[in-house]
């Protein structure tokens, strides 16, 4: 992997909850053109390494670089900022609010204007042409005055990565973004991450193996909250650690 490409790169992250190791000295690179998707059974420790990742959880050991520069210490906000996004299991949307409303609130989160407080946020000529433009990319051009109360589960999570994608990031960090899906809106939501990837470095945590090993370039599995192997999808598809410990008969 080239060292030019890589915009995230965490060395030997540890995470300690008490006597609890809940990730231990985990490393992996977030190159830009690529899904590096991070698998593993339940307590693996996958969504604590994405909560590490993002800020919200500091670590315990180890280092977090972005764009070759410490992050280490820097808070969630500080990273979103700097361009490091991210979705959770749980959709984290507005539900009464508009599909436009809720990409506009996160858009402002990255354009804010706090001297213009007299001025009307839904007329803002920077954060309502880029919420529009956000929520087109992610396939909701033609509900952004539905509620988002009203959308079906996989447009919520169109609409979680949406936002995310209101703050500009480099990198997405998304946890389950297939989780309840059906096979239609897997494959819609398959097509944007496709197509997100040109320009993003994704991790992607996701239980779903078929939709894993068609989407992802690189596989970290873990188990224990350590890595058991780190490759791409063919070679973790044969590696016969893996196949002993998390994938079973998928080989």
């Amino acid at each position: 992997m080239s060292a030019l490409g890589v915009l995230l790169r965490a060395t030997d992250v540890t995470r300690r909850f008490g006597g609890l190791v809940a990730v231990d000295r985990v490393s992996l690179e977030l190159q830009r053109g690529t899904v590096h998707a991070v698998i593993g059974t339940n307590g693996a420790g996958k969504s604590t390494l994405i909560n590490i990742l993002s800020g919200e959880l500091p670590a315990s050991g180890g280092s977090v670089q972005l764009r070759g520069t410490d992050i280490t210490r820097w808070t969630q906000a500080r990273r979103a900022r700097a361009g490091v996004g991210r979705s959770y299991q749980r959709t984290t949307i507005y539900p009464t609010f508009t599909v436009l409303e809720n990409c506009r609130l996160a858009a402002q989160a990255r354009h804010q204007r706090p001297w213009a407080w007299w001025a009307d946020a839904s007329a803002c000529a920077v954060s309502v042409p880029a919420a529009r433009d956000v929520a087109a990319r992610a396939g909701l051009a033609d509900v952004l005055d539905r509620p988002a109360g009203t959308l079906s589960h996989g447009q919520r999570r169109q609409l979680e990565i949406a936002m995310c994608l209101a703050t500009a990031p480099e990198v997405l960090l998304l946890d389950e973004p297939l989780a309840g899906m059906g096979a239609e809106e897997t494959e819609r939501m398959l097509a944007l991450l496709a197509e997100l990837k040109a320009v993003h470095a994704i991790a992607l945590v996701e239980h779903d193996m078929d939709a894993v090993f068609r989407i992802a370039d690189r596989i970290t599995v873990m188990v224990n909250g350590a890595v058991l192997a780190s490759d791409t999808p063919d070679a973790v598809r044969r590696n016969p650690d893996v196949q002993a410990a998390y994938l079973g008969s998928q080989q």
